[in-house]
């Protein structure tokens, strides 16, 4: 009995251990992958954040879904998380605290979703933030105290969106040179405000990058790119040739690559007037001359050609010399290519190379048409008229004569009063001295007969033109067969047809 006790007691306490042990660790989402600390939920169509996240995770993958919110504060399960990928979503806006409880955040991408702005209170929380990706949304507008709790921050991508301006004040609080990239690159950004990047630490300009932007050209853009050049900073040697500027804030297609063309633009100063692109097409291998037309004096005048690859062309060409500009300002191509296709502008730049007048070509190579589309349908139906006229003009007049007789020359006119035959038998109108007893109607053609004054025995005798003594002569012969035909059909009675 005494040795039952301490088994008792033993089994009481192995069961108190089990009652103060600590709950389970909660169980890895069904649509997610769970390692020792990465969680990943990429490419799962959620259109909400799962509940149930494990709190060991620092790495958080939520990319290629369908979300479009988060809600304030669904970071507290994960009190260790140090990067958080939010790319290909469709967020179009942040709550106040939805990245509170992330103090730890060091790494947020936020590329490709819907963001339209960034706001103040996006990301003030994220007080360890280092990494911050935002491009490929639709920002229009950046708040100018969006970053300026972030002192830890050193790379911002805001590249491809839809900014027309930055404030680079914001930045300038961003601890003792800790920024290091600030992409700005393939935006819509018309102005850069040199006197306010001058401000920044010089170094900031290795990792500010400013290439594709349509922005207006100016000296000092030009001389504070040229010394970023030289001093060998990456965000203007790697992207030497896509650094353009824009001559005309009107003309888009002024576009001029003023770094690789450096020399012609040491002291642009624009001015030009807004003018439309005029279309100009040309076949394949036919030669073409554009020209410039101003009003300015062609002595104190030079001309200067941007081509559509945004390549500065002046006299006598460009360096292939497939393209000529002559002195008055014509360029020249000595055969059409297609790819010689785009918007050509000339500019007239008066001393000391001031751009006074603008115009635009937009030239269009194209193929020649197949053999068979030669003629239009236009002109073929135009020819086909023509030839049916001429076709009818030969039925008309060049007929062949089927009376023998009538071919021959005529014989001369006989006596008036032997004539009357001869002029009354086609006549369509009655003579006026028969009087109304001769009308016919309106719808019917009537052919008056006159008899010849002289007959002989009641027949009609004929006129001739010539003597034949021969009474049996062939002629005799036929013009009597004729005369009594004639007086065959002789009344006053008309004939109707």
């Amino acid at each position: 009995m005494v040795a039952a006790e301490p088994l008792w007691l033993l089994l009481l306490l192995q069961l108190c251990a089990h009652g103060r042990a600590s709950p389970p660790a909660r169980s890895c989402p069904s649509a997610c992958i769970c390692t020792s600390d990465l969680l990943s939920c990429s490419r799962q169509t959620l259109q909400r954040v799962p509940r149930a996240l494990p709190p060991t995770a620092t790495t958080l993958d939520l990319s290629h879904n369908a979300l479009t919110q988060l809600h304030d504060r669904w970071l507290a399960a994960l009190p260790h998380l140090e990067a958080l990928h939010m790319s290909h979503n469709q967020i179009r806006e942040l709550s106040p605290r939805a990245f509170h409880n992330a103090s730890y955040l060091r790494h947020l991408d936020m590329s490709s979703n819907r963001l339209h702005a960034v706001e103040t209170h996006y990301f003030e929380a994220l007080v360890s933030l280092e990494e911050l990706l935002l491009y490929n949304n639709r920002i229009v507008r950046v708040d100018e105290n969006a970053f300026t709790k972030l002192s830890g921050l050193r790379k911002v991508y805001l590249s491809w969106n839809n900014l027309t301006t930055f404030p680079f004040r914001s930045v300038q609080g961003l601890g003792n040179y800790s920024l290091r990239t600030l992409d700005l690159s393939s935006n819509s950004l018309s102005s850069i405000p040199v006197e306010e990047l001058a401000a920044l630490p010089e170094n900031i300009g290795n990792g500010l990058y400013l290439h594709n932007n349509p922005v207006r050209c100016s000296c000092p853009l030009y001389l504070m790119l040229q010394r970023w050049k030289q001093r060998g900073f990456s965000s203007v040697k790697d992207f030497f040739e896509e650094h353009t500027c824009k001559v005309s804030d009107t003309v888009p297609h002024s576009l001029i690559k003023f770094l690789k063309y450096s020399h012609m633009f040491e002291n642009c100063s624009a001015g030009p007037e807004d003018v439309r692109p005029v279309p100009f097409p040309v076949t394949v291998g036919q030669a073409l001359l554009l020209t410039c037309n101003t009003s300015l004096p062609d002595v104190l005048t030079t001309y200067m050609w941007i081509s559509p690859h945004h390549e500065p062309i002046r006299h006598p060409g460009n360096s292939n010399r497939s393209v000529e500009v002559y002195r008055n300002g014509s360029l020249k191509i000595a055969a059409a290519k297609p790819w010689h296709s785009g918007v050509y502008v000339c500019l007239a730049i008066s001393s000391p190379r001031n751009f006074s007048r603008m115009c635009e070509v937009n030239v269009t190579v194209h193929y020649p048409k197949p053999d068979g589309e030669t003629f239009s349908t236009g002109l073929t139906t135009l020819l086909g008229c023509i030839v049916s006229l001429l076709l009818v003009l030969m039925y008309l007049y060049l007929t062949p004569c089927r009376c023998l007789p009538c071919c021959k020359k005529p014989a001369p006119l006989s006596p008036p009063q032997e004539c009357s035959a001869q002029s009354s038998i086609l006549s369509t109108t009655p003579p006026a001295t028969d009087g109304t007893s001769r009308k016919a109607s309106a719808n019917k053609h009537v052919v008056f007969l006159e008899p010849i004054r002289e007959a002989q025995n009641g027949k009609v005798r004929l006129a001739l033109g010539e003597d034949f003594p021969d009474p049996k002569h062939p002629k005799v012969l036929q013009l009597k067969s004729d005369s009594e035909s004639i007086s065959s059909v002789f009344s006053d009675t008309p004939i109707v047809s």
